[in-house]
């Protein structure tokens, strides 16, 4: 008899399949590769296995995902769940069960194997001059003779001391004028922000006071906590974006605002919320950053209140769906957004944790799929204001792409999907401990070493069984692609060669019909299944790749150009990847080895320097008008180049820089 199946999707890990019906989640989890924390054994006594059953219809997975899919409430659950956590649709994962199709949120803290989020913040030149200064003015008190009220006398010595004029006071500072200039014998330490509006008193001298750089990408949000008066980069700290529950890209998250009433307020409250756990995260200091166990800001004490400046970038979609501005018009052409200009508002306006006064800046967006985030890597790589000619890659979920110099820029975006980011591959996942991200495979024995995150030796030099391998992430499943390339196991249309059928690594699955060539055998997994790349698998990268190539090269032949002085590669991605492998399976367009630079996450640096220099913020409004957006899509040769792009390296362009092409 066949045992009924139901499809489990786990975010944000991405990994995904069909499971028994029956099967508690914790079950489904080690199934699907998925290390949900379980310290107790699974006696329903730790609640470490919090988890959360996302319900509606998410039309990109095809799923309808409800709480009745996961069994009924058993009393342990009450005593251990709160209300608010009952009520926000949250499981115990050793006994909720799997009864239908569900979708499931691992939140941070029951993550057995944590994410590695690489967005650590470069060493670049800022010139300090932030948006919040301070200043610290005595004044005389009053009397029966000179009785200027507070605000005033305060804005007098601003004036004579430093040039402020017609200065607004926000009511929370106002609140605390009168009795912070008595605290501290008339003398005080004030926020003003932009020259425009006192934002924080303090009583004598206190000059403390931080500014919070977000980055909210598709997949991850980076936060960097700054020091307004040196500049410093005292912690950085970086998350999974919570919305990839609803979709792994924006147009799914568009799907799931237009098909679900309350959708677009679900989606913005979640990212507020992720925005001050990494504001909480800081405060306490303890960063999320995976890579690093210092607590950087530990010492200092930071409290909420000491944040008196924000500035956010992000894509347009993301943009929109956090300030609640309709993301529909973004999803259908022209795909317009409803705002370019930059916007700076009241943190407490939005429900983000800071001083009560501080301000968020919103970098501007280009497009509707060109945002915040590249005005950002703008910002950070100043195209603008160089004579050489520069292509920049910031390859995420979705790619951005920017070229030019400071004569002429352009800029797309390309559909690149999750792919690169190890979602919608056989045994994708995130970058997470486990997660194959390096392989090299011999050309003629066919053996695949690898290396997996969180362990630093290779397979070579290692048991079996110490490996415990659970997938392959991003950087390693560009790394297998190209190397089954080099290796002559893939031919150049993308399908498994006549000499990978000899291979003892390469079959045919029975169950799905795909070819697929063995990466690990289950003795080295921790899933105890052979971990495969197939031919869906390949055919995903291969569509990933000409979409980026093709936006690169039109964009090319727009300017009127067929060389490059440079090629950076920025984001996350662009920080693991191998260069050399990105242009043997023609990624990137053909150009010698040294040309090409990791700029890790430009976007976020590119926020950092809006958040500490002001003029950053002008050059910014100024950049989204600069720019021309091309819509690739609607080039004349659009499908065509698509199309010959999806070869390795490609159908007819010449790489002739490559010299180990089989």
């Amino acid at each position: 008899m066949e045992h009924k199946t139901a499809m489990v999707i786990f975010q944000p890990s991405g990994r995904r399949g069909q499971v028994p019906i029956g099967i508690t989640l914790v079950e489904a989890s080690r199934l699907l590769g998925v290390d949900i924390e379980a310290p107790c054994g699974e006696h329903q006594v730790c609640g470490k296995c919090k988890v959360r059953i996302e319900n509606g219809l998410f039309e990109k997975f095809g799923i309808r995902s409800s709480a009745d899919h996961a069994g009924s409430f058993e009393l342990a659950e009450d005593e251990i769940l709160s209300r608010e956590e009952k009520q926000d649709g949250c499981r115990l994962g050793c006994i909720a069960t799997v009864q239908g199709d569900l979708l499931i949120y691992v939140p941070e803290s029951s993550r057995a194997g944590k994410q590695v989020v690489s967005k650590a913040a470069r060493e670049i030149d800022i010139e300090l001059d932030p948006g919040v200064k301070q200043y610290t003015v005595k004044m005389e008190a009053p009397t029966l003779e000179d009785g200027l009220a507070d605000f005033e006398r305060v804005c007098q010595v601003l004036e004579k001391e430093y040039g402020l004029l017609s200065l607004d006071i926000d009511i929370y500072a106002l609140r605390s004028l009168s009795s912070a200039l008595r605290s501290g014998d008339w003398e005080i330490t004030v926020s003003v922000w932009m020259d425009k509006e006192i934002i924080c008193v303090r009583p004598g001298v206190d000059r403390i006071g931080y500014g919070f750089a977000i980055d909210i990408g598709t997949t991850t949000i980076a936060g960097y906590l700054c020091d307004l008066e040196t500049g410093e980069v005292v912690d950085t700290l970086s998350m999974m974006n919570p919305q990839v529950k609803y979709g792994e890209d924006v147009v799914s998250r568009i799907s799931y605002h237009m098909g679900n009433p309350d959708g677009l307020a679900r989606m913005s409250s979640d990212v507020i919320k992720a925005i001050n756990g990494l504001i909480d995260k800081a405060v306490a200091g303890s960063s999320t950053d995976d890579e690093s166990d210092q607590d950087r800001s530990a010492s200092l004490c930071i409290r909420e209140e000491d944040i008196i400046d924000v500035a956010i970038c992000s894509n347009t979609a993301m943009h929109h769906i956090l300030l609640q501005l309709d993301p529909e018009p973004l999803g259908s052409i022209p795909f317009t957004p409803a705002i370019h200009h930059s916007i700076s508002m009241k943190c407490r306006d939005l429900g983000i944790k800071t001083h009560p006064a501080a301000n968020v800046f919103f970098l501007p967006s280009i497009a509707g799929y060109v945002g915040g985030d590249t005005i950002g890597v703008m910002l950070a790589e100043t195209p603008h204001k160089q004579k050489p000619v520069q292509l920049i890659i910031d390859i995420g979920t979705n790619g951005e792409l920017v070229l030019g110099n400071r004569e002429k820029l352009l800029c797309s975006s390309c559909a690149t999907g999750p792919a690169l980011e190890g979602a919608q591959i056989e045994f994708g996942m995130r970058a997470a401990p486990g997660a194959i991200e390096r392989v090299k495979i011999d050309p003629v024995t066919h053996d695949v070493d690898y290396k997996v995150i969180g362990r630093k030796v290779w397979k070579s030099y290692s048991a079996p069984e110490d490996m415990k391998t659970r997938g392959i992430c991003g950087s390693g499943i560009l790394d297998v692609v190209g190397e089954l390339f080099l290796a002559g196991l893939v031919a150049k249309g993308g399908a498994f060669s006549p000499k990978a059928h000899e291979s003892s690594r390469f079959r045919k699955n029975q169950e799905t019909g795909y070819s697929e060539f063995v990466l690990a055998w289950a003795e080295e997994t921790s899933i105890g299944t052979d971990i495969v790349i197939n031919q869906k698998d390949i055919r995903q990268i291969q569509m990933a790749k000409a979409s980026i190539y093709t936006g690169c090269k039109l964009m090319m032949q727009r300017m009127g150009i067929t060389a490059l002085d440079s090629i950076k590669i920025a984001g996350a991605f662009g920080t693991h990847v191998d260069n050399h492998l990105a242009r043997v399976i023609g990624l990137i367009p053909d150009c010698l080895l040294e040309t090409v630079t990791s700029v890790g996450n430009a976007a976020g640096d590119g926020c950092r320097a809006a958040l500490l220099n002001r003029e950053k913020r002008k050059e910014a409004d100024q950049l989204w008008s600069l720019v021309t957006y091309i819509e690739l899509t609607m080039e004349e040769n659009f499908q065509g180049e698509l199309v010959a792009a999806t070869q390795f390296p490609h159908m007819v362009d010449e790489f002739v820089h490559l010299d180990d092409i089989p």
